[in-house]
């Protein structure tokens, strides 16, 4: 997607920035809300609540994105089809009303194609993830994930890749529809055993990323 033009446009419209801090929710899943947002720096994380109260991650986005693009392009306020919460110190995103933002697009070709790709991209990375998760069991929606981190937070080095940020045994469990963060804990030392990974300061660090790529084929 053509992240630079949407940047160079919404900078031309002079689109105020609001700056949220770490751990706080810019949307809540369900709640009215009347902006469409577009992360310009930092790290958030999206997630739904499903009906039995659990919270079921995502993605992490930590480039130029919009993070909150729905299809009603009518109503001044509609409900918000995710949580999205600050991961990193803090974020900045531009703020736009949704239906300035709908009628940006329908006088723009050029948005007009990034909201395409955006649904199209959006779609195929839920259709992977669907599979990793269904067709591998536990320890293979694991590590199909942290493959994934590879190309969000990667750091490559010598000896392997750094995912150069702290996650969770919890909150990988949430990404991968485990309801336990015991078995996130037996499967990430099973990986530390075999010599896949380890995880320093908080971090995981890949030997084996061939290991990890079977199980996203």
């Amino acid at each position: 997607m053509n992240t630079s033009y949407l940047i160079d446009f919404l900078e031309n419209k002079q689109v105020s920035t609001i700056t949220k801090t770490k751990h706080s929710y810019l949307t809540y899943h369900g709640l009215e809300e009347g902006y469409t947002y577009v992360l310009k720096k930092g790290i958030v994380k999206t997630s739904i609540i499903l009906k039995n109260g659990r919270e079921f991650n995502l993605s992490y986005i930590n480039s130029t994105d919009i993070v909150s693009l729905l299809r009603d392009e009518i109503s001044a306020y509609t409900a918000s089809p995710l949580n999205v919460r600050i991961e990193s110190d803090e974020a900045i995103f531009y703020r736009i009303p949704r239906k300035t933002f709908w009628d940006y697009v329908n006088h723009d070709t050029h948005l007009q194609d990034y909201v395409r790709d955006y649904y199209r991209i959006k779609l195929t990375q839920n259709i992977k993830s669907l599979q990793w998760m269904t067709m591998n069991g536990k320890k293979g929606a694991v590590c199909a994930f942290i493959y994934k981190l590879i190309d969000i937070f990667g750091r490559r080095g010598a000896t392997g890749i750094l995912i150069d940020f702290p996650i969770t045994n919890e909150e990988i469990a949430n990404f991968c529809g485990i309801s336990t963060r015991n078995s996130v804990n037996r499967i990430i030392h099973d990986l530390k055993e075999q010599h896949v990974i380890d995880i320093k300061n908080q971090k995981i660090f890949i030997y084996d990323e061939n290991y990890l790529r079977e199980f996203t084929i």
